[in-house]
């Protein structure tokens, strides 16, 4: 008799922006976008998401 065991990630206990964190690098590097690149979208996102902070 087999036992189906399933593994378990430090990830799966990590809070949601470690997790959201994880998942954005996975898809920067899976999708091989250069770095300097991402890091100017990711300033563009920053501003975004501070005036829709400030905004609520």
């Amino acid at each position: 008799m087999t036992t189906n065991k399933t593994t378990s990630s430090p990830l799966d206990n990590a809070p949601d922006d470690i997790k959201l964190a994880v998942d954005l690098i996975y898809l920067l590097e899976s999708n091989h976008i250069d770095p300097r690149i991402a890091l100017n979208a990711l300033k563009i996102v920053e501003d975004d998401l501070r005036k829709k902070i400030a905004q609520q």
